[in-house]
C-alpha cells in the first residue's frame, strides 16, 4: 500500500498535503471544543458531589434556594415558596458561585 503511495502521479508529500487541512480542523475543533467542554464537566460533576447541607444553589431553571436535606436520589431545597424536590444534576454551579460567592468551597 505504501509503495503505491509513493509511485502514484504527484508524490506523497503533494497527497498528504490534501489531508493536512482536515487534520489541522480536528486539532482546532479538539483544543476548542471538545476539551472545554469535558473539563467543564468534570468541574460541574465534582461541584454536584460535593455540595452540603446549608448551602445556597441555583437551580439550571433558574429557581434559588437553599439545601435543606440530601439524598441519594436527589435533593430538597428550600425556597421562598415552600420545598422541592430535585435532581443533583438540576444545579447549575456557575449561578451559585456568581451570586452566592461565600459558598464556594475551600481548596483542599
Amino acid at each position: 500500500m505504501l509503495t503505491i503511495i509513493l509511485q502514484a502521479k504527484g508524490g506523497f508529500m503533494e497527497q498528504a498535503g490534501a489531508f493536512l487541512p482536515l487534520v489541522l480542523l480536528f486539532v482546532v475543533f479538539y483544543f476548542f471544543f471538545i476539551r472545554p467542554q469535558t473539563k467543564r464537566q468534570k468541574q460541574e460533576k465534582n461541584f454536584q458531589d460535593d455540595i452540603s447541607k446549608g448551602t445556597r444553589i441555583v437551580t439550571t431553571s433558574g429557581i434559588h434556594g437553599k439545601i435543606a436535606e440530601i439524598m441519594d436520589d436527589g435533593l430538597i431545597i428550600e425556597t421562598m415558596a415552600g420545598k422541592i424536590k430535585i435532581e443533583k444534576s438540576a444545579i447549575s454551579r456557575e449561578l451559585s458561585m456568581a451570586r452566592y460567592p461565600e459558598n464556594v468551597p475551600a481548596k483542599k
